[in-house]
């Protein structure tokens, strides 16, 4: 009888290690497959957008609305397109995902962030400056709408999401792009002055100059402080020492990277926007040619990566640092826009 039970015993353990494999296995190729192809969804998602022609694209919106081509045309379609393709490039919005594969994607990630923050200081500048004859002017209400929202957090995934927010701020700059070519419309208005081209300018400028500051301290550098160098009398908060050491982490070099990367491909593309609306006043002061050249240098950063990582070697080490390139082009550009701008404000 025993004898008989133990045969039983041993029956079972086997149906079920027999079982339990076959289970097993298809749950193991299962779950292979969902993997390669979450691998080459998000290989396709962490694809860039290709830069598109500003003119032309400025042209298919106003055929669309029925309007003209006028003043401001260019750069508001552009603002339009840059949040646009936020929203409806490959994969869609992927700051705020919360699942594979968008939740791994950093990089593209910050290459939204870089965008994003370009868009934001464009929107505040229609709404400060451009559309304003003066300070005491009354705002365009459109525009004062539309910026606050694309102010809103850039990572939020529950009610209200990021997207619907962008959403609603592109409905307000689509009513504000129709009215400024209605003659009946006419306190909806752009300015193309030198003065307002200045002060944005300055805005890029600053975050140009962070931007290169950051790329370059991928290798870690010790720097003099220079806070209060240059004005007499100057004071600060709290005291900090005479020379700092200032490293990016090493998890977040390709994270500067990537959001220099998106800031340099908005900026392309506002800046032939403003090359087309700001002309007459960049002929005046001879001025086009040092705002094409400074597009020049924002190109080159689009150059192809042909690295799978974006590498940090020292600066004379045997491998590359992407990072300091990068940095090269964006402090280039800055010099640049810091040129402009002085041209800009002479009479």
């Amino acid at each position: 009888m025993q004898s008989l039970q133990r045969r039983w015993l041993d029956l079972w353990d086997r149906f079920s290690v027999t079982r339990g494999s076959r289970l097993l296995l298809p749950i193991a190729v299962v779950l292979a497959l969902y993997l390669f192809a979450v691998i080459l969804v998000g290989i396709y998602w962490s694809w860039a957008p290709s830069q598109f022609d500003v003119r032309a694209s400025t042209a298919e919106r106003a055929a669309a609305e029925q309007a003209e081509v006028v003043v401001g045309s260019n750069t508001t379609s552009t603002l339009i397109s840059l949040v646009e393709t936020l929203l409806d490039k490959p994969g869609g919005y992927i700051s705020n995902d919360r699942t594979p594969p968008g939740v791994w994607l950093d990089n593209i990630a910050n290459w939204e962030f870089g965008v994003l923050v370009q868009a934001r200081d464009l929107s505040r500048a229609m709404r400060k400056t451009f559309s304003r004859s003066q300070s005491q002017s009354t705002e365009q209400p459109d525009l004062a709408a539309a910026e606050p929202r694309l102010h809103f957090d850039n990572d939020s995934w529950l009610l209200p999401s990021t997207e619907s927010e962008y959403k609603d701020a592109l409905g307000s700059l689509y009513a504000y792009h129709q009215s400024l070519s209605r003659a009946s419309a006419e306190n909806t208005q752009f300015y193309a002055r030198a003065d307002n081209l200045r002060d944005w300018l300055g805005d890029v400028s600053t975050r140009l100059g962070s931007l290169s500051q950051r790329l370059s301290a991928s290798v870690g550098q010790k720097r003099l402080n220079t806070d209060l160098a240059g004005s007499s009398g100057a004071d600060q908060s709290t005291a900090v020492a005479a020379e700092v050491e200032v490293k990016t982490p090493w998890l977040e070099i390709d994270d500067v990277f990537y959001e220099a990367r998106g800031t340099a491909w908005a900026l392309i593309h506002i800046l032939n926007a403003i090359e087309l609306d700001f002309h007459q006043s960049l002929e005046r002061k001879n001025a086009v040619v040092s705002l094409r050249q400074i597009i020049r240098e924002l190109e080159a950063t689009q150059n192809t990566i042909w690295s799978p990582m974006i590498l940090n070697g020292t600066e004379f080490g045997l491998l590359s640092n992407h990072s300091l390139v990068m940095a090269s082009y964006i402090s280039r550009a800055n010099a640049a826009i810091i040129d402009l701008r002085e041209l800009l404000s002479q009479g």
